[in-house]
C-alpha cells in the first residue's frame, strides 16, 4: 500500500474511483500548493519539518513574538501573495465544473482554489489575504496592511530569506522588538491575520456546512494532506464511520491511511495535470 507504483496505474486507480463515487466531499491540504511555491508543513511521516507555527495564544498574548510574526509576514507576503493556482488546483476546479463535486474543503489559506475558478470552497482555516481587527471585527485587505507594515518599517523592506508555509519568511536573529506593529486604524484594536492559528477553534459555521455537505457525497477524496490536524482528519473519519469510502493522494503516510479504501503516493501537482 505504502510502494510507490507506476503514474498510469495511479490515473486509472484514480479515475475508477472518481467515476465509481461521482459526488464527491475533496479535502485539501498544504501539498496542493507546494507546486504553487508554497512550502509544506510536515515530511513523509507525518513530522514537523521545521518549529510548528506560532500559536494563538501566542501571538495574543507575546508582543515580541507578536512582532517577530509580522516582520517575518511582511518579507513573505511579497512572494505567497503573488503565488498562482497550479495543475492540481485546475484540476480539481474541472471536476467541480463537470459537477462530480460536492463541496471542496481546504486547510490552505492561499485563496488558490477560488483563484483556479473552484466556486464552492470552504476555507476551513481561513484567508491569509485578509486581515481582522479583534476588536471591532473589520476585515482589512492584506495587501493594505502590507503598505501599511512598509511604510512603518522601511529598513525591513530590502530582507530577503526563505518561504515559510504560513505566508511568512525565516528570518532569525534580528531585532525584532525595533519592529513597528500597526493596529486597527478604526479602534486601535489588535490586528491578527483572518486565520486560525494553532490553538484556536475552526469556526462552527464551516464544520458544520462542510459536514453537511460530508452527508450528500458518496465519497471523499484527500489531496495533499497528511491529515495529521484534528481539524481535518475528522472529516475522513466521520466518512469511515458512515461507510463512505475515503481516497488520499499525499506524499508519505496520513493519519488515516487505516481508515482509506485508495492511498495513491504521488505528487499531487504531476498527478492531477494528467488527470
Amino acid at each position: 500500500m505504502n510502494a510507490v507504483r507506476p503514474v498510469d496505474a495511479d490515473l486509472d486507480a484514480l479515475a475508477r474511483f472518481v467515476e465509481a463515487h461521482p459526488r464527491l466531499l475533496v479535502l485539501t491540504g498544504a501539498g496542493v500548493s507546494t507546486g504553487s511555491g508554497i512550502p509544506d508543513y510536515r515530511d513523509r511521516d507525518g513530522g514537523w519539518k521545521r518549529k510548528p507555527p506560532l500559536s494563538f495564544q501566542a501571538f495574543i498574548g507575546d508582543a515580541a513574538k507578536r512582532s517577530r510574526y509580522w516582520a517575518r509576514s511582511l518579507v513573505g507576503w511579497r512572494r505567497f501573495g503573488a503565488a498562482k493556482p497550479n495543475e492540481a488546483h485546475l484540476a480539481l476546479a474541472r471536476l467541480e465544473q463537470a459537477g462530480q463535486v460536492t463541496q471542496l474543503v481546504t486547510q490552505n489559506v492561499d485563496g488558490l482554489h477560488e483563484a483556479a475558478g473552484s466556486r464552492d470552497v470552504i476555507d476551513l482555516h481561513g484567508r491569509l489575504d485578509r486581515v481582522r481587527c479583534l476588536g471591532c471585527e473589520r476585515r482589512i485587505p492584506r495587501a493594505h496592511v502590507q503598505r501599511v507594515l512598509e511604510g512603518l518599517n522601511p529598513d525591513w523592506t530590502a530582507l530577503d530569506a526563505l518561504d515559510a508555509p504560513d505566508g511568512d519568511a525565516e528570518l532569525e536573529g534580528l531585532p525584532f522588538e525595533r519592529f513597528v506593529v500597526p493596529t486597527c486604524e478604526t479602534c486601535g484594536g489588535l490586528l491578527k491575520p483572518d486565520v486560525v492559528f494553532f490553538g484556536e477553534g475552526v469556526p462552527r459555521e464551516r464544520v458544520e456546512r462542510a459536514f453537511d455537505a460530508l452527508e450528500r457525497s458518496d465519497a471523499m477524496l484527500v489531496v495533499g494532506s497528511s491529515l495529521m490536524v484534528y481539524s481535518g482528519f475528522r472529516f475522513a473519519r466521520e466518512a469511515a464511520h458512515a461507510g463512505k469510502p475515503v481516497a488520499a493522494i499525499n506524499l508519505g503516510r496520513t493519519r488515516a491511511d487505516e481508515l482509506l479504501a485508495l492511498k495513491i503516493e504521488a505528487d499531487c501537482e504531476s498527478l492531477l495535470r494528467a488527470f
